[in-house]
């Protein structure tokens, strides 16, 4: 491509960038579908106003449209803040994702990665990750590193075991890991003490830490006790204890010393 045919692709990416989407109102975003998304225009990596990128296909375009890789040149778009990478058949991130320095929620569910890029935990402004119906069977240490991050989604896939690291997640508000083959908590999972929502339904786990009872501000009500820890052969404590919420765990534990 010439460098004129250039200048005039990235006029028409630009015309096509919108700020009254009511979900990311004011912010410059632009999104890609259909054919556009199967061969990705190089010319959007020179949009670097963008603020939220979205290339996830429309549902109707899923099964003939997606993006089979991300461009190293993602990197280029430094001042991005949303990026919307779900439902495609990415297997793997480059390393360049990491340039990204102000995003704040990159969604990536309904794609193939089985791990992310050692650079990843350079997005130190990161509040919200969604990595659903992956194929990790390895929590990605990386993402332990990520000190703003308020919610995590890695539910859908093959984990069985969480790293001692993921009580470095302070800031971490909602955890969703139901549907995994998870057997045992850390306890360092009880110092993620700001958590309001924590989905650990359909794993292996028999037991919860003793220590569970720091987690206080989970909302155990109705509306959520039905996905808690359903699914799993719990022992400690049974499963009927586990639905009445953490009160009922806290007790059970100081009346079960053993």
């Amino acid at each position: 491509m010439d460098i004129s045919s250039n200048i005039d692709e990235v006029t028409h990416l630009r015309r096509l960038v919108e700020t009254d989407d009511p979900s990311f109102f004011g912010f410059k975003k632009l999104r890609v579908r259909g054919r556009d998304l199967h061969e990705l225009p190089v010319a959007i990596f020179s949009l670097v106003e963008l603020e939220v990128l979205s290339l996830s296909p429309d549902r109707e375009a899923s099964l003939y449209y997606k993006l089979y890789f991300l461009p190293k040149q993602i990197g280029q778009l430094i001042n991005l803040r949303i990026l919307i990478l779900d439902t495609n058949a990415l297997t793997n991130l480059p390393p360049e994702i990491s340039n990204l320095s102000h995003l704040e929620i990159l969604t990536l569910s309904n794609n193939y990665l089985t791990s992310l890029p050692p650079q990843f935990h350079r997005l130190n402004e990161l509040q919200s990750l969604h990595l659903a119906n992956n194929s990790f069977s390895v929590f990605p240490p990386q993402i332990c590193i990520l000190k703003n991050l308020q919610f995590l989604d890695l539910s859908d896939n093959k984990i069985s075991e969480l790293p001692h690291s993921i009580g470095q997640l302070h800031s971490l508000q909602t955890l969703l890991l139901f549907r995994n083959r998870l057997h045992v908590l850390p306890d360092t999972l009880c110092d993620l003490t700001e958590l309001r929502c924590l989905w650990l339904g359909e794993n292996c786990l028999t037991n919860l830490p003793r220590c569970f009872g720091k987690l206080d501000k989970l909302d155990w009500s109705f509306i959520y006790t039905s996905a808690v820890l359903d699914g799993n052969p719990m022992e400690r404590p049974p499963v009927d204890i586990c639905r009445q919420g953490i009160k009922s765990i806290k007790h059970y534990f100081a009346h079960n010393k053993k």
